[in-house]
């Protein structure tokens, strides 16, 4: 049955994100929500043997290899994270899993340091059972191994960098295992990392990452949607003082984060991720932002992340090319293509308390309106505070 075997086997942002919220915001409270986007029907019974699965996570400690290996590897990480994370056990009941019929609700609430690890495992372990409990048979190892390879050759040939990120709606453990072994021997330079810290350890990579969505959230919650973007890059860089340099700019769409996201800000960060919406419309975007802050493009990277393939990323090389540095993180199109439909789904903070305060509705406003996530009441709120035109 589908259980994760290490602590380490979640996002690398993930904990870039603790770390900086043990930091600055110890108090703060947070609650998720999973949204079952791709309307999968789950099997009778299901909510037991995820509940079966989650209770396993207790017993998941950093081992002192893992802790070596982490601490090696980002310097830029105070020694007393590490020896917060040796003594850090998930805590089952913040979660909370219920079903009615075909339908699944998962909650996750607590503080908001410990809670943060939930959402990406959560993910990996609903999906792993959802295929065991349906009985869907996968191609053969084999066949996972050769499809990577076939998809790096033509990679290849278009002389770029790529980085998995495909740990949150993989098939399972093992496929996602079979495909970095895939990555990692491949004979070019094209891979260049994981965004699985595990992974990046049993197979001597980088682990990749700076932080997610939920960051600029809370930041929202706690400072306001206005200042929600510029606060949540200001807090970055002084935990990181210039490492981890990548800034996510959709969490209330990328022309707000623009306006935000002034001459200083543009310097320090190396570049942007881009999450949603067209790819070369975004890249345009930052484009001429750089150009008008007197800063040259190409001193900037571009991280593409948003539901990859070959198609797009060749679509998007063909116009990044010679105007701005760019790289790829290629999630389920790695970690799931075995044959089967992938599922759709995510868990988003649903809801943050801030150190002081009241429990407060988060959202998202995605460049593509079908991801917005959160109340819609609280959308049309911050629609209308951050003067993005509505269409509906």
């Amino acid at each position: 049955m589908a259980k994760l075997t290490s602590i380490l086997d979640n996002d690398f942002y993930k904990f870039t994100m603790q770390y900086a919220v043990v930091k600055l915001f110890p108090k703060a409270k947070a609650r998720y929500q999973f949204i079952n986007r791709g309307k999968h029907q789950f099997p009778e019974g299901f909510d037991g043997k995820l509940r079966e699965a989650v209770d396993e996570m207790a017993n998941l400690k950093l081992s002192k290899a893992e802790k070596k290996f982490f601490s090696k590897t980002c310097p830029y990480i105070d020694p007393t994270y590490f020896d917060f994370l040796q003594g850090y056990q998930y805590d089952p009941e913040e979660v909370t899993i219920t079903q009615q019929g075909h339908d699944l609700t998962v909650t996750i609430e607590g503080y908001w340091y410990r809670t943060i690890l939930w959402e990406v495992p959560l993910m990996a372990l609903i999906c792993e059972l959802y295929y065991e409990e349906t009985g869907q048979q996968r191609v053969d190892d084999a066949e996972v191994m050769s499809i990577v390879e076939k998809k790096m050759d033509k990679y290849d040939k278009l002389n770029i960098t790529i980085a998995d990120f495909g740990t949150r709606r993989r098939h399972s453990h093992v496929v996602h295992d079979l495909v970095i072994k895939a990555l990692k021997e491949h004979p070019s330079k094209t891979f260049i990392g994981t965004s699985n810290v595990h992974f990046a350890m049993k197979y001597q990579t980088k682990p990749i990452g700076t932080h997610a969505h939920e960051w600029f959230m809370f930041h929202a919650a706690k400072y306001g949607y206005k200042m929600a973007n510029l606060l949540g890059l200001e807090n970055w860089s002084d935990v990181y003082r210039g490492d981890l340099g990548i800034a996510l700019s959709d969490t209330y769409t990328t022309e707000v984060f623009f306006k935000q996201f002034d001459k200083k800000l543009s310097k320090l960060f190396d570049g942007v991720r881009h999450d949603s919406g067209d790819p070369v419309e975004f890249a345009k975007m930052t484009i001429d932002h750089y150009k008008s802050k007197g800063i040259n493009p190409l001193n900037k990277t571009i991280i593409f992340s948003d539901g990859l393939d070959y198609e797009k990323v060749v679509k998007i090389v063909k116009y990044c090319e010679g105007k701005i540095g760019y790289s790829f993180g290629i999630g389920t199109d790695f970690t799931n293509d075995v044959g089967l439909s992938r599922m759709n789904i995510v868990i988003k903070m649903t809801e943050a308390f801030p150190d002081e305060g009241e429990w407060t509705p988060v959202i998202k406003l995605s460049d593509e309106p079908n991801k917005h996530t959160g109340d819609p009441e609280e959308i049309k709120m911050a629609k209308r505070f951050l003067n993005i035109p509505t269409h509906e």
